[in-house]
């Protein structure tokens, strides 16, 4: 597209200068070939853009999973590891590692437990599940994507039981808590796009 745009505008996205219902991103000396269609009236009216919830969810994508899945997958390891077992690790290590598991696993919850409360629009008894208080934001988060698969929440859980129970003889299993941080990412990374919608910030083009 070679229509131009004032050189004083700064990059970022625009509505389509040729009329189409969609943005279009201005690179600052021309406009690109990336798109990105106006939201349907529906999903303009269920899906506001409300400051407060995609502060929450933007918590939860940064500290919420981060602490529930790093603290739970720190302190499955330092149990594997305590002092008298097998392979044991000394004991200043095993009580450090071990309260710095649980400061992770305590700070997420809570943080999930706010993004539940907001993603609800009211506090649940679900959102003070510790940990759990993970996938009942992420159930809630993709149904407002209009995704809700019930399934991917047991799968998910599922795995992390298996991880936390088997994971000492199966090293392989550690990867189920990096499977599920990253499908978890994805889908509040998802949820916070759309409800941001377009910026005229730069985003350059590709």
């Amino acid at each position: 597209m070679t229509s131009s745009a004032p050189a004083a505008v700064p990059p970022g996205w625009y509505p389509d200068p040729a009329g189409r219902r969609q943005w279009r991103v201005w690179t600052g000396a021309e406009w690109s070939e990336v798109t990105r269609p106006f939201p349907s009236p529906v999903a303009t009216t269920s899906l506001v853009a409300d400051v407060s919830l995609i502060q929450a969810l933007r918590r939860v994508l940064v500290v919420g999973i981060v602490g529930v899945l790093g603290g739970l997958s720190l302190l499955v390891g330092v149990l594997a590891h305590w002092p008298a077992t097998a392979h044991p690790v000394p004991w200043w290590f095993a009580l450090a590692a071990s309260n710095v598991a649980v400061a992770l696993l305590v700070v997420g919850s809570v943080v999930c437990a706010f993004g539940v409360r907001e993603l609800n629009g009211r506090w649940s008894v679900e959102a003070f599940i510790p940990g759990f208080n993970l996938f009942v934001a992420s159930f809630l988060a993709t149904r407002r994507l209009g995704r809700t698969r019930l399934w991917r929440v047991v799968f998910e859980v599922g795995l992390l039981t298996l991880f936390t129970v088997a994971a000492h003889d199966d090293l392989w299993l550690c990867v189920g808590p990096i499977v599920v941080a990253y499908v978890e990412t994805s889908w509040f990374s998802a949820l916070i796009d759309l409800l941001s919608g377009p910026t005229v910030e730069a985003r350059g083009s590709s």
